[in-house]
């Protein structure tokens, strides 16, 4: 603000003058400030006598923290434990120099010329974050988050904070500096479950201490401020990056000269292929998403690992060991014993949503990637449900009749999985036989946009391109997704949102959290879900999925693409519904693996405990019938006389657009099948194809789906074009 201006006068001595009048409320505003600033100084020098005040703690030297935190499944099993301590205790002497330099250089440059804390940094940081009105920095120093570690909670309060400033200057005045680092480096944890730095460089590099490059120890001491935003094992990209922050700050700080710097910074991560896991784990990819769970709830990850909480998990956790044995022993049975090929099992009550079994791969060891919630993989004729219960919701009958011979859509001529037709055969056996053509011709009838539409209430969130070969699942889906809208045919057409926790408890016992009842959202008609439970009934008992039965009612879809690169078995009884992908992680070719054998046998082996505790209890449904139709009546027609039938059909259709090839659906009660089947057979004749509906809209045809944005791992894969699918 510019001072008030007046006339020039004259003073006393003659001379000119300028008369200056201040701001009032200027003077005001500076005077509220120095008067803050008068407070925060009385309150900083208060706080720093008290903390000189404190008296040393007792035993420090010997203390030994106990296990706090543990994971439990539903019967009480202790599945994960986070111990606070690691019992491979490191002397500083034997910590590599460099380390200890790129964690003083990270977490606290001042360490060796402060008390315990840092009043001006912590003063600096209170300013930035009530500036920006959230925690953009942190003020802890090295023996503010070894007090943290071995004494308090991790709740975020002020109190909080002022106990770990007096028990750091405490812990000051009871040890010296060197072993204050060395409790750190001992105590704090760096994510993987890795406790202290000699368990991060086996856990990570499999390399003793005195093994680590500069770069790895760059790495490590970039990992307490957030051990799973930066482990690399979630995200390298990220990893190195934090990383090569290190590295920079260890060069400001002169640890390290420029040509080191800039050397290592540019050396790529190299991690162990087989981690030792230094905690307790005895679920590990269902402990991860129990953590991923936990955060979303509002914890940290360091709340979580050193807070002392007892977290109930949904787990049946008889059904976890036999979904880890299943899993190998069926694999290795199949000759799939390389560390590419891979078998993932998601399990969950589709009643109240809880998770009850859960595995994204065979060995956490050697993989740690998900393969439930990350991988997204071609879905073959698992999806063929959704074309079908769309049909159902349109006004199909279950007993309406579909032709099986080949068909031209557009450019795309899909294939029955054996170069096998068999005729014209019911709705429902069309799916429990898994033909292509059936269903291709019924996803031409209905529309994609209702098949889509259908996908996305019942729980698909994948990208799903707008393309007929998705009929026999050309496009890429994740397991957890596709085994919860498998969900809603089991419970009456409710769709339920799976859940891992039931509840968290304080070290006292407080119940602190507790789960309220699932998420459920009605998206299909009770007499669709029935309908379709009673054809995919039919796939176990005399279809695709046969190795799937359990003795008890069950239904299910398998599901195979191209080549034989993915094969699914999705299936479900009326209290568990559980899903199993089998395939290689480089999207090779498993030799002439389906979903009716390796996925089928692991789900029969999980299913039979799963649903042990529930009986032989059926679907509680109204009756939907079926109408007899035996396969003798059924005369297969093999490719050669399919072609030549269709070859001999086409030429009749030369005046016809392609568009009008479509599903052929006649009443069981107007014509016998068998005279179906004959006149069929007989090219001299040939029906007039019905005109497309005028309500549908017409959409483009691809003969290839549309390629989505979608990643995968560990192998990057593409949609191919379908010509069979089982």
């Amino acid at each position: 603000m510019k001072p008030y201006n007046i006339p020039k006068g004259r003073n006393k001595y003659g001379t000119n003058r300028r008369i200056t009048y201040e701001n009032p409320v200027v003077k005001y505003l500076t005077l509220i400030l120095v008067f803050f600033i008068g407070i925060i100084l009385a309150g900083m020098i208060s706080l720093k006598l008290y903390l000189i005040s404190l008296p040393p703690i007792k035993n420090l030297n010997s203390f030994k923290p106990n296990i706090v935190t543990t994971f439990c499944a539903s019967d009480g099993e202790i599945i994960k434990t986070f111990a606070a301590y690691t019992f491979s205790n490191v002397e500083l002497k034997e910590v590599p120099k460099q380390l200890t330099e790129a964690l003083i250089a990270t977490e606290d440059k001042n360490f060796y010329n402060h008390k315990g804390y840092d009043l001006l940094g912590l003063s600096r940081s209170m300013v930035a974050n009530i500036l920006a009105g959230h925690v953009v920095q942190g003020a802890s120093t090295i023996t503010q988050q070894l007090s943290r570690i071995l004494f308090l909670s991790n709740e975020k309060t002020f109190t909080r904070k002022i106990k770990e400033l007096q028990v750091a200057a405490q812990i000051e005045k009871t040890i010296s500096k060197d072993k204050i680092l060395e409790m750190y480096l001992n105590n704090v944890y760096l994510g993987s479950g890795a406790y202290g730095v000699k368990g991060a460089a086996r856990i990570y590099f499999n390399k003793d201490l005195n093994q680590l490059t500069l770069p790895e120890m760059a790495l490590i001491a970039g990992l307490p401020q957030a051990p799973s935003v930066y482990s690399p094992y979630n995200n390298k990209d990220l990893a190195k990056k934090r990383r090569n922050q290190v590295l920079l700050r260890m060069y400001k700080m002169k640890y390290i000269d420029k040509d080191t710097y800039n050397k290592a910074k540019e050396e790529p991560i190299k991690l162990s292929t087989m981690p030792t896991m230094y905690a307790t784990n005895k679920a590990p990819y269902f402990c991860d998403y129990v953590m991923k769970e936990l955060q979303k709830l509002g914890f940290s990850e360091d709340e979580i690992t050193n807070g002392g909480y007892k977290v109930t998990t949904t787990l049946n956790y008889q059904a976890q060991i036999k979904t880890n044995e299943a899993i190998i022993n069926n694999l290795n049975a199949w000759g799939l014993t390389g560390n590419k090929s891979q078998a993932a099992v998601f399990s969950f009550s589709p009643i109240d949503g809880r998770i009850l079994a859960y595995a994204g791969g065979k060995d956490y060891s050697k993989s740690q990637y998900d393969r439930v919630t990350q991988s997204t993989r071609p879905s073959g004729s698992a999806f063929k449900p959704f074309i079908y219960t769309a049909a159902i919701e349109k006004g199909y009958s279950p007993n309406d009749m579909l032709e099986d011979r080949p068909v031209r859509i557009g450019n795309w001529t899909p294939k029955n999985y054996g170069n096998k037709y068999r005729g014209t055969i019911p709705l429902y056996s069309a799916l429990m036989v898994s033909s292509n053509v059936c269903t291709a011709r019924l996803m031409d009838s209905i529309g994609v946009r209702p098949v889509i539409q259908l996908a996305r209430v019942m729980g698909i969130s994948t990208p799903i391109p707008y393309d007929y070969t998705i009929s026999l699942g050309s496009n890429s889906v994740k397991l957890f997704e596709m085994t919860r809208a498998y969900g809603v045919f089991a419970n009456g057409g409710f769709r339920v949102e799976p859940y891992a926790i039931e509840r968290v408890e304080s070290s006292r016992g407080t119940i602190i959290y507790e789960a309220r009842k699932a998420k459920t959202s009605k998206v299909l008609n009770i007499n669709t879900a029935a309908t379709m439970t009673a054809i995919m009934k039919t796939v176990i008992t005399s279809g695709t999925g046969r190795a799937a039965s359990i003795g008890k009612p069950a239904a299910g879809k398998t599901g195979t693409t191209d080549d034989c690169k993915d094969a699914y078995f999705i299936g479900f009884t009326p209290d568990v519904v559980t899903g199993v992908w089998v395939g290689n992680d480089d999207n090779s070719k498993m030799g002439e693996l389906t979903g009716g054998t390796v996925p089928a046998k692991i789900w029969h082996d999980v299913m039979l405990v799963a649903t042990q505790r529930y009986g032989n209890s059926d679907f509680e449904y109204p009756e939907i019938v079926l109408n007899p139709f035996k396969a003798s009546s059924i005369s297969v027609i093999t490719q050669s006389e399919a072609k030549k039938n269709f070859d001999e059909e086409s030429k009749a259709d030369t005046n016809e657009t392609e568009r009008n090839i479509l599903p052929t659906t006649v009443k069981p009660d107007t014509v016998k099948p068998v005279d179906m089947i004959q006149q069929t057979l007989l090219p001299a004749k040939k029906k007039e194809a019905p005109k497309p509906p005028v309500a549908e809209e017409i959409v483009p045809i691809h003969p290839k789906p549309q390629p989505t944005t979608e990643q995968f791992a560990p192998v990057p894969m593409t949609n191919a074009p379908l010509g069979f699918s089982e």
